[in-house]
């Protein structure tokens, strides 16, 4: 079974992808704003005249290009949160890549994937690897349609359907999607594409496997109207963006990891604050040589604050929490798509639970 990757419109190859957003004027920190550059000759670990322990270099892989999905992360460099946690310099690797087999291989400290992909790979290679946090609480992942076509609203609107689904990558997904909603693979036309939607914009497709964040976005701004099936209302909940690092990490730095998982909080508050500041990092700065649309981006960073990251659940327990409930979903998920793992040897929020005890604040 082939790793559920994040479907990609035109112009881009594969893997994830997404949105967050933005707040207040920028104060350079540990690397200049857009480009993983050499911290300042004068900076300190820490950031704050050494008050912080010296936790040195953070390399972080990320799962898509550098664009407005990983605003957090942004706001955390360029507002100096990775150097006041500690870090002397911060590398933000982009994307796409095999995450898990990067952050094994000690090419990173810490990656973004989903628990669907880490949980597939632990399963399957007995990998040490957990993940220790997620920024989306609800994954993006969509079927996708025209609302003057195909407008599948509901899982049975998929009845007698033709579906555009990436070949390999997204096929296990799919067929889990159809399995726990009970729906019969031969009542369902599986239609091979690639990550551009045009097949459904051309009537070649009713459906397509699809980013709500991303593809939807593109299609709508076009002029066509869409319907969108998101996987996590219909069955197949699972975290996304969520930070994975090794057991060893977990088990020799812990220090490193709530370092890690501070700046990465205070720069997703940053994020959700502001879709328009979060939008012109990734447009203007990070991503600035990959001539990003800066009202998609914003779009984007909008919808994904407002519908994957800021859930009851985050406004009751903070950012960046998963809660008991939540993991059972994910565990059912994976069950569904044939992934036999038990919760513990995917998830380890212990660090993060005795970081949000130290500072309380955290969760606000």
């Amino acid at each position: 079974m082939s790793l559920p990757q994040h479907p990609r419109s035109t112009r881009r190859t594969r893997l994830a992808g997404l949105a967050a957003a933005g707040v207040l004027a920028l104060v350079l920190g540990a690397c200049s704003s857009g480009a993983d550059a050499e911290p300042d000759d004068d900076a300190t670990a820490g950031g704050s005249a050494g008050e912080t322990a010296d936790l040195g270099a953070l390399t972080v892989q990320l799962s898509w290009i550098k664009n407005a999905e990983f605003a957090g992360e942004f706001f955390a460099d360029s507002k100096g949160y990775y150097a006041d946690a500690g870090f002397s310099s911060v590398t933000l690797n982009a994307g796409p890549g095999a995450t898990e087999s990067i952050v094994l291989s000690g090419g990173a400290d810490f990656g973004l994937s989903n628990a669907v992909s880490v949980g597939q790979v632990v399963a399957e290679e007995d990998a040490p690897l957990k993940i220790v946090g997620t920024t989306f609480q609800k994954n993006p992942f969509t079927i996708l349609s025209l609302a003057d076509g195909g407008d599948i609203a509901t899982p049975e609107d998929l009845k007698g359907k033709r579906i555009g689904v990436q070949a390999g990558p997204n096929e296990a997904l799919f067929d889990a999607l159809l399995a726990v909603n009970e729906i019969d693979p031969s009542e369902v036309t599986k239609v091979p594409v690639e990550y551009d939607p045009s097949p459904l914009i051309n009537g070649e497709v009713d459906g397509f496997l699809a980013y709500v964040t991303n593809e939807s976005i593109t299609v709508e701004a076009e002029g066509h109207p869409v319907t969108n099936l998101l996987f996590a209302d219909n069955g197949l909940p699972f975290v996304a963006e969520s930070v994975v690092t090794t057991d060893e990490m977990i088990a020799n730095e812990p220090e490193k990891v709530k370092a890690f998982l501070q700046a990465e909080i205070l720069g997703w508050k940053d994020a959700v604050a502001d879709p328009e500041e979060g939008a012109r990092l990734a447009v203007e700065e990070y991503g600035a040589d990959l001539e990003l649309e800066l009202d998609k981006e914003i779009q984007q960073a909008t919808i994904q604050a407002e519908t994957l990251i800021v859930t009851e659940e985050t406004l009751a327990n903070g950012l960046f929490t998963i809660s008991d409930d939540l993991i059972e979903q994910n565990m059912a998920t994976l069950a569904a798509a044939g992934i036999d793992i038990e919760a513990d040897d995917l998830f380890d929020l212990s660090l993060l639970t005795e970081l949000l005890e130290e500072q309380p604040e955290l969760a606000e």
